[in-house]
């Protein structure tokens, strides 16, 4: 009975009540897992949503609503590819063929939202187990701020590749040891390169005039870390020099240690050229302070010297003994006055006497004279119909044979002395910067020793020689003068090859005049001399008594002034007046003439001077005078002055003067 009751008090199958247990369980472990797991998703900071093969979207947390501006409950039905610009809707069919394709995708998505454009960067994945059609879950962030930033940073590189490949400067990074790692091609057409790609195949080195100068740069380099507005001498892909203003700075490798040059330069060849040409000018000009006050005083010495042995020429009889000293001694001071006339080219602002010439003939004069008695010889190679030029004759007859004794001196044991001479046509772009148009090109070359590097920037110095014989003023002298007739000289030189300098001048449209010879005469005019040597006014005087005119004399311009203005009011006025262009401490010539010229009009005026470059010399007729004559001179030049002059004879050698009978 026990038994009984106690079969009817417990169920006899106990399996069916641990079942119903563990599905409760189970069940209650699923909720907890899926509430840990929505609570996880909608606390997620990441993007996260689900969608179907067509984009519609079917659910979303709360983060990725709020990046869309949505509410949760409003986003079920909405689709993905309206989140995108227009422009780029094409990219979402390319998502979706990708997942198909291959259960995956992952990108940076670029999406409409409230706040603007953003970008999103994604991980999604295709699932199509356990769901009634496949799905598509999704993660993502907001990474706008890092695509903005490589977008700036890849704008900023294109930038700087841009100014990097279009900078009229040379830009460059190598390394210490002389490695190209970047150049761009303004860099290698300084240096004579075609690109960046053929200068980088070269060692840096060889830019360099000598190893030692690389070392030494790199030296300096590294004792501060940068150099900026250096002026440096380097070498081109033919062999020829440049200078390059250059700026450098050690910056770090890879690793950060300091074994790379970045720096930029740019060739300044041109720039350096005209400081040269500065520099000579410079220097022709503080020596010709100096010359001309000593020029003009030594001239007037000259003067008297050369002028007293014409007038004692006139008492003794032609082929006697004292005749031929005379000569002698009237020879080796004209000589004295080419010295003279060198210091006198020096001289500040002063201008050639320039007329229409013949180059040729001046030419073959100047370099056949220079080689007399020397065992050079000369070559001519002169163009026919060579073109005249508008230039001072004496000058550039001083410039060829200055030039053509300096080939002579190079050839100790004798050579050719080749001198050419050709019409010429400059563009706009000649290497000399002369004006365009047409010019006579001079070439004297030897075959000398040549001349070293170091010394061809110096070569045209005042007293800068390199040779034992030469006065060091033969080619300043040249120099100072092609300049001033507005043409170039310039000089190619190489030790052991001899030297060939090369002469350009303005030809002229003008026809060469013939001059007609006039002898001397003799007047009976009256003239007005004015000088304030009193050796000269003896001279003078005793001159112009041989030749018959009766003179007065004064001794400045004040003076001048006043006695022509008695002698108009008086029976005999003057015919003609004399007047030194310097008087120190009174009125000169230019001023003088000025003043005469309110008085007389018409007045028959001569100016003279120990400065035969002044301007007023070379433009004589611009000031009101009719006819010049430079010191030293000669009876037979004074003659000659005063025929022209009071015969109003424009043209001649007699109204320049001659120095010489």
């Amino acid at each position: 009975m026990t038994a009984e009751k106690t079969n009817q008090n417990y169920p006899s199958d106990t399996s069916n009540i641990s079942e119903k247990s563990l599905c409760r369980q189970t069940e209650e472990a699923l909720r907890e897992s899926e509430a840990r797991y929505r609570d996880l998703v909608e606390n997620a900071t990441d993007l996260i949503c689900t969608h179907d093969l067509k984009g519609t979207l079917l659910s979303v947390n709360s983060a990725a609503a709020k990046a869309g501006g949505l509410r949760v409950e409003d986003v079920a039905g909405l689709r993905l590819q309206d989140l995108l610009p227009e422009d780029r809707r094409h990219e979402f069919y390319d998502y979706i063929e990708t997942i198909r394709r291959d259960g995956k995708a992952k990108g940076i998505m670029k999406v409409m939202t409230p706040d603007g454009v953003r970008y999103w960067e994604y991980r999604n994945t295709l699932r199509t187990e356990g769901v009634p059609e496949p799905i598509v879950r999704g993660m993502a962030r907001d990474v706008t701020g890092e695509v903005l930033a490589r977008k700036a940073l890849k704008k900023s590189e294109e930038k700087y590749r841009l100014l990097f490949e279009r900078n009229l400067a040379g830009v460059y990074r190598t390394t210490i040891d002389g490695k190209f790692l970047d150049c761009n091609d303004a860099y290698a057409r300084i240096y004579g390169y075609q690109s960046r790609e053929e200068i980088m195949k070269v060692p840096v080195v060889e830019f360099y005039p000598s190893p030692k100068s690389r070392e030494e740069f790199i030296a300096a380099l590294q004792s501060n870390g940068t150099r900026q507005n250096l002026e440096n001498r380097r070498l081109r892909k033919d062999g020829s020099t440049i200078w390059l203003l250059e700026n450098a700075s050690l910056v770090p490798d890879k690793d950060g240690n300091l074994t790379e040059i970045e720096g930029t330069l740019i060739d300044i060849t041109e720039r350096k050229k005209m400081e040269e040409e500065l520099l000579k000018a410079d220097k022709l000009e503080s020596v010709g302070i100096l010359a001309g006050g000593i020029a003009h005083d030594f001239n007037n010495i000259l003067t008297s010297i050369i002028g007293n042995i014409s007038l004692a020429g006139t008492y003794v009889n032609p082929g006697s003994k004292a005749f031929d000293l005379l000569n002698a001694a009237e020879t080796a001071a004209i000589k004295a006055s080419g010295l003279s006339s060198r210091l006198l080219t020096f001289a500040r602002g002063g201008l050639p006497a320039k007329e229409t010439t013949s180059i040729s003939d001046l030419i073959k004069e100047s370099s056949l004279d220079m080689l007399k008695g020397s065992k050079s010889k000369c070559e001519l190679i002169i163009e026919e119909d060579l073109w005249p030029v508008e230039a001072d004759p004496r000058q550039i007859s001083q410039v060829i044979s200055n030039i053509v004794i300096n080939a002579d001196q190079a050839m100790p044991d004798g050579g050719i002395v080749k001198v050419k001479a050709d019409n010429l046509v400059l563009d706009e772009k000649n290497e000399m910067r002369l004006k365009p148009g047409r010019y006579i090109r001079i070439s004297v070359k030897d075959q000398g020793v040549g001349i070293a590097e170091k010394h061809l920037s110096k070569i045209f110095d005042p007293y800068f020689t390199t040779k034992s014989a030469g006065s060091g003023l033969g080619l300043a002298t040249a120099y100072s003068i092609i300049k001033k007739h507005n043409g170039h000289i310039s000089i190619d030189s190489r030790p052991g090859a001899g030297t060939e300098f090369h002469i350009h001048l303005p030809a002229s449209d003008k026809t060469v005049s013939i001059i007609e010879e006039t002898g001397q005469i003799k007047g009976r005019w009256k003239i007005l001399w004015m000088d304030d040597d009193g050796m000269l006014r003896e001279m003078a005087e005793a001159m112009l008594e041989i030749l018959g005119y009766e003179a007065e004399f004064a001794t400045e311009g004040a003076e001048a002034v006043e006695m022509y203005k008695k002698a108009m009011e008086s029976e005999k006025p003057y015919d003609a007046v004399f007047l030194d262009l310097t008087i120190p401490g009174g009125m000169g010539g230019k001023e003088a003439i000025k003043k005469l010229m309110e008085l007389d009009p018409q007045i028959k005026a001569v100016v003279s001077s120990g400065y035969s470059e002044d301007p007023v010399m070379s433009n004589y007729r611009g000031y009101g005078f009719k006819g010049m004559m430079p010191k030293p001179f000669d009876l037979n030049s004074l003659g000659r002055v005063l025929n022209d002059v009071l015969k109003n004879q424009e043209s001649g050698v007699g109204s320049h003067g001659s120095g010489k009978a």
